[in-house]
């Protein structure tokens, strides 16, 4: 049997995206600790308050996409 190799996470800015109410919310330029091998994104405690902030507060957005939505059992 090997021996797991341990997960390797580098520092990089990501997008972060998160629906509320219907409307989908991406924040780009986010720092975040990314693992090489799976690409999960973790986020710290301060930057997750400021995600809050940006999405729940009055923060005017930097621009505005059109997205085509599909679904997958049709």
């Amino acid at each position: 049997m090997s021996t797991p190799t341990p997960e390797t996470f580098t520092d990089e800015l990501v997008r972060y995206t998160v629906e509320k109410d219907g409307i989908f919310h991406i924040v780009e330029h986010v720092p975040a600790r990314v693992c090489v091998e799976t690409g999960e994104q973790l986020f710290s405690p301060k930057t997750v308050t400021r995600l809050q902030q940006i999405i729940n507060g009055k923060t005017q957005p930097t621009k505005f996409l059109r997205t085509p939505v599909y679904d997958f059992a049709a």
